[in-house]
């Protein structure tokens, strides 16, 4: 207690001597003296301004510098407060070397406002009609032969069953266009795309009875972009007269497993926007026929954008069968999370194999085939099922317009309803202009025979979606008891099976390397949507017109289409051709590089102290990234600072969250004699660790220095770098096993056997590893408990059947065999000040287990980074598996789209490779006590196959195609890099029944983990040397007085588009996500100074550098606001909302 008395003493005289120098600081800038003629004014004027110049400018150094020590003080008090809370429970900080408490950030427990409690501990007690979950427990999925409809039954109707109410039917023409698959998206466009829309114009023209409907506007933008004003007018009109619809409207249409939220919506958003500025038009209703499977994370998005109805395809075929049974093809699709029905939107099922014609006029393909008039004797294409099509005449019209409507009806007794859907479509269909007229012209015939005889009891028409959910729904409102026809469900639609045991789980996985790239592409796209925007308004405020007419907003709607491109469902899946794939890569490589130079411009500006010296800065970049990619298909790789005695050097630090953050910052200089000051020359904590190379030595060429950053929320902060033979830096130590190396530096110990366990840790946790350098035991220092955690590798084969794995399918040839090394790998192990790990080598991987000796976020769970390189093995698939005591009862749960949490449950009825789902973020196991969380910074397939295990996919190369139209197998692997973090959390107030609900959510420190995962703090080198009196640089640049609350997320501030040209608007779209959070987990020590409330913010209390002009609600993609638009000062969020705002800063 002495010792504690001392250090309240230190702080008090600190924070006296803090105030007493604040009031002379102040009384130090005298006002202007009252002057009395003009004469007087103007000689004097311009001195006494800019004397109060230079003192504003040394008090705004000096509050730089007494921000840090106040925050320290801030620091002590809590640690303080909190020492004498916990009495003795302090004393177990002691640790080992390698973990000193000088870098402890802050004991602060998270201000939980107890009202934000009650919604986890609630929503798990609503009860749809049909709750996916157990659908799953009822289907046998024995897959028997169900006649014609071969993963159906049989159907049956009574003649006089339409004598009532007639069956109306809407036959819906529609051409899928992948935007890159089997050839490339400007391949696809010039072969098929543009001939189908030119000949829409000219086809529909003909007719005002014909329809069409269109998806993909990546498409249709690139189309618009090269024909003349008299088409533009034409398709203008078409969608005015309802013969053309746009459905869904996105840039693609994404995947649903693989995609990220932020992505998905972003993509929303750039589709959104292009139709409105082009063609004034809002789409309502959703289309998605060929994502491999469905998120309600999707129909969430659709619901905040506006969208009333939506459509899907590839649903298990078992589950097909079974909600045409019970005729629930037609839900409201209604989130997990929902306690009423806010979140409820219209979804229509499709009952068949496919989307093709075959599979959308009934049950009978071998019938609905003869009406795909495409396939006419003499074409390209035939009927598999051996009888072709034929043109409708006078003399044949009677009996094949019976036998398609046997079929319509026929399909009509899946559904409650008396309106029936009919799709008549295929991939890239309509791109030659004679199949408008075969199909077109065959079927009018069709139509007006049926519409002509009376007894047939049948209205059939073109339509468009739209005309079939209007029907749909007058049909229900002509109901006469009120009730609505219609089931609720909720859950999702994955693992997705198209036949026998055939399980689309390996496209989770598939070219891992992109889907990596994918969320660093996402979080510097993000990083720099949002930099961008601070730097055009201060751009707009100081009249820097080179920053204005910059190209920099045209290479960020570039950077948003390549990264909406790639959330097409063969894009992100890995599920397209070798050099298709070289091209989206190629796409994403060269907006990185651009988003680099606008995250680099933007920082500039915003940290200058004097903003007109932006204007005399040649074009080359002042800042750079520290990391650098040379191609598309490599890896990142750090620059080297050089340093030098006489000039100092400078790094500016980007923190891409709205949370105050406590970062380890890791830089490569030429020389281990080094020195991290703060802009105010406060020496920084470092570690000095050697570089290794790929041969496994030492470079001399290269030294690793990390510290520990203090950055403000979405701020920058600028760090000295400087090369001091005076200086005493604190060097990484090494023991290596099954190597012997000597270096100069670094003091290395060469240990030819593990005699003593290898152990690593920090203020939190002690980690155990075996002689191979895997994981096997945690100690948690908070209570003293040991766990058993091991991580250890295994390879999948494929099965010696027919079919076997490719880039959709997991066809696996058994359990998984372990990883079993011929000999012991190389392992090193690194003790420092920062960070402490163990790094082994393996033939296939290098693995990394690391703990950061800090007492923030980054401390309380375990980094793991895998390098995989699989690219000389056959038919194999590497996983990572973590094993556990944790008793979870088969009992695990997946994230969706980094979204939400979906429980799933591991089911003995089911093949192995049907328990295999993706992970975009998380996935976790749990039991009374505890929680294992996987958190990850890439989409990968995952499963928990036996109790207390979590097993993720890392890489696959299968040598055959699984038949699903790719015509390859996966076998242009890379090396791919992996990143992850291991958190074990106690459980408290803990109800056993809870874990059977169907929603669960992490703990905010999950949540937390895993945005410092898929966000990292940016580090940027300054390129020439400062301070020079032209380039004096801000010690910081914070833009917003606090952080967020911790569970409210900015997903976005993306500039606007401008109404008219190519340019940016003053608004930006504000997207904020309310995260859903667990309580039942300890927010002790979190380092975090935020609270939570309620799921307000206080617009005006947002900005420190910005004033807000104006901010008004708008739908999710900015389609629609609301009618009456007023300003608003405070935002209200319920749980799990996204909403989006536009905001205009000045």
């Amino acid at each position: 207690m002495i010792k504690q008395r001392l250090q309240l003493c230190r702080t008090l005289s600190a924070m006296k001597c803090f105030f007493q120098f604040s009031q002379l600081l102040v009384l130090s800038v005298s006002p202007l003296r009252k002057v009395k003629g003009k004469g007087e004014w103007g000689s004097s004027c311009a001195g006494q301004l800019s004397m109060l110049q230079e003192k504003i400018d040394h008090l705004e150094r000096l509050l730089a510098e007494n921000n840090e020590i106040i925050s320290n003080i801030r620091d002590s008090v809590i640690n303080l407060s909190e020492s004498v809370e916990d009495g003795s429970k302090s004393s177990q900080g002691n640790f080992s070397q390698g973990t000193g408490s000088h870098l402890q950030s802050s004991q602060f427990a998270l201000q939980v406002d107890s009202q934000d409690c009650l919604f986890a501990s609630q929503s798990g007690s609503q009860h749809p009609d049909v709750q996916m979950l157990d659908v799953y427990n009822l289907i046998p999925f024995d897959n028997p032969d169900g006649g014609v409809w071969k993963q159906g039954f049989d159907i049956k109707y009574e003649a006089d069953e339409w004598d009532n109410e007639p069956l109306q039917v809407f036959v819906v023409p529609h051409s899928h266009n992948d935007p890159g698959w089997l050839k490339t998206f400007n391949d696809y466009f010039r072969d098929k795309t543009q001939y189908i829309f030119n000949n829409m114009v000219l086809k529909l023209k003909e007719d005002s009875s014909r329809k069409f409907i269109w998806s993909e506007i990546s498409y249709l933008s690139k189309w618009w972009d090269i024909i003349d004003i008299p088409k533009k007018e034409a398709v203008k009109s078409l969608l005015q007269n309802g013969q053309l619809e746009i459905v869904t409207g996105g840039w693609v249409m994404p995947d649903e497993a693989t995609a990220h939220y932020f992505a998905i919506i972003d993509q929303f958003i750039e589709g959104h926007q292009w139709l409105e500025k082009n063609l004034g038009v809002k789409p309502q209703s959703g289309w998605s026929i060929d994502p491999f499977g469905h998120s309600p994370t999707m129909a969430y998005l659709l619901k905040r954008a506006g969208f009333s109805h939506m459509l899907i395809q590839r649903v298990h075929y078992a589950i097909k069968k079974h909600f045409a049974l019970y005729k629930t093809l037609e839900f409201f699709w209604r989130q997990n999370w929902d306690m009423g029905s806010v979140t409820d939107i219209f979804c229509h099922m499709m009952p068949f194999y496919s989307y093709d014609i075959p599979h959308t006029c009934g049950p009978d393909p071998k019938i609905c085939c003869q009406f795909d008039f495409k396939r006419l004797p003499g074409g390209r294409y035939g009927c598999p099922w051996g009888v072709p099509p034929e043109a409708i005449s006078p003399g044949n019209v009677q009996s094949r317009a019976r036998m398609l409507l046997d079929q319509y009806r026929k399909k009509s007794k899946l559904f409650r309803t008396k309106v029936l859907l009919a799709p008549l479509g295929d991939d890239f269909r309509y791109s030659e202009y004679t199949e408008w007229d075969l199909q077109y012209k065959n079927y009018e015939q069709l139509f007006n025979y049926m519409n002509s005889q009376p007894q047939l009891k049948v209205k059939i028409q073109f339509g468009t979606l739209s005309d079939y959910f209007d029907a749909l729904e007058e049909a229900e409102a002509t109901k006469k008891n009120g009730q609505s026809t219609f089931p609720i469900l909720s859950g999702d639609f994955f693992t997705y099976a198209d036949r026998d045991d055939h399980y689309w789980s390996g496209y989770f996985t598939s070219r891992p390397f992109y889907k990596r790239m994918d969320r660093i592409m996402e979080s510097h796209l993000r990083a720099a949507e949002v930099l961008y925007y601070f730097a055009l308004k201060q751009a707009q405020k100081y009249k820097i017109n080179k920053f204005l007419s910059s190209p920099h907003y045209a290479a960020l709607t570039e950077a948003r289409r390549n990264l909406g491109l790639f959330q097409h469902h063969d894009a992100i899946t890995g599920t397209a051709k070798d050099w298709v794939v070289v091209d989206y890569g190629t796409r994403l490589f060269n907006s990185l590089i651009a988003l680099e130079k606008i995250i680099g411009d933007s920082a500039f500006l915003l940290i200058l102290k004097d903003k007109n010296t932006y204007k005399s800065y040649s074009s080359e970049p002042f800042l750079e990234m520290d990391m650098k990619q040379n191609s598309q298909d490599s890896l990142p790789q750090k620059h080297i600072i050089q340093l030098s005695t006489r000039d100092p050097r400078y790094v500016v630090v980007y923190n891409p969250l709205e949370q105050e953050r406590n970062s380890v910052i890791t830089i490569y200089v030429s020389s281990p004699k080094v020195q991290v000051l703060s802009d105010s020359g406060i020496p920084v904590e470092v570690q000095v660790s050697a570089v290794w190379s790929e041969a496994r030595t030492i470079l001399q060429t290269a030294y690793e220095v990390s510290f520990l950053a203090h950055i403000p929320p979405l701020g920058l902060k600028l760090y000295k770098i400087i090369e001091s033979e005076r200086s005493n830096s604190p060097l990484a130590d090494y023991v290596l096993y099954n190597g012997v190396m000597e270096d100069g530096t670094f003091h290395i110990k060469n240990m030819v056997d593990v005699v003593d366990a290898i152990t690593i840790e920090n203020s939190f946790m002690a980690l155990w590893f075996d002689q191979y350098g895997l994981l096997e035991k945690m100690k948690t220092k908070e209570d003293g408990k040991h766990h058993e955690i091991k991580v250890h590798f295994s390879w999948y084969g494929t099965t010696g059947r027919r079919d076997k794995s490719g880039a959709y399918l997991f066809l696996p040839d058994g359990h998984a065999q372990p990883y079993v090394s011929s000999k012991l790998p190389f392992v090193i192990v690194t003790r420092g000040r920062i960070y402490s790990d163990v790094t082994c080598f393996f033939d296939y991987v290098t693995h990394k287990v690391r703990l950061y000796n800090i007492h923030g976020i980054e401390g309380q769970s375990v980094e793991v980074s895998n390098i995989v390189d699989i690219r000389t093995v056959h038919n194999r698939e590497l996983v990572m598996r973590i094993s556990s005591k944790i008793n979870n009862q088969n009992r695990f749960y997946t994230d969706l789209n980094g979204y939400q949490i979906q429980p799933r449950r591991t089911m003995s009825k089911l093949p192995l490779q049907a328990n295999v789902y993706p992970m975009t973020t998380m996935a976790y196991i749990q039991d009374s006590e505890h929680r294992l969380s996987l958190l990850s910074a890439q989409s990968l397939g995952v499963s928990s196959l036996t109790t207390g295990q979590i097993e993720v996919f890392m890489d696959r190369r299968l040598m055959q195609d699984d038949n699903r139209g790719l015509g390859q197998g996966v076998h242009d692997n890379k090396i791919t890099a992996n990143l992850f973090r291991i958190l074990l959390e106690r459980r408290s107030g803990m109800n056993l029944e809870e874990d059977k609900n169907a929603v669960s959510y992490p703990s905010l420190l999950s949540h937390m983990t895993s945005s410092f995962l898929n966000h990292p703090i940016l580090p940027m080198i300054v390129k020439v040397q400062v301070p020079s009196p032209s380039f004096e640089l801000l010690s910081e640049f914070p833009p917003l007085l606090s952080s967020f609350p911790c569970d409210i997320h900015l997903v976005n501030l993306r500039t606007i588009q401008s109404k008219v040209g190519n340019g940016y608007s003053d608004e930006a779209a504000l997207i904020l996500h309310r995260k859903g959070f667990d309580c039942q987990f300890s927010s002790r020590g979190m380092g975090l100074r935020c609270s939570t409330t309620q799921g307000k913010i206080l617009v005006p209390k947002l900005f420190n550098k910005f004033t807000v002009e104006s901010l008004t609600p708008s739908s999710l993609s900015l389609m629609h606001s609301p009618p009456e638009v007023q300003n608003i000062s405070e935002i209200y969020l319920s749980p799990m909302e996204i909403s989006t705002f536009r905001i205009q800063l000045r």
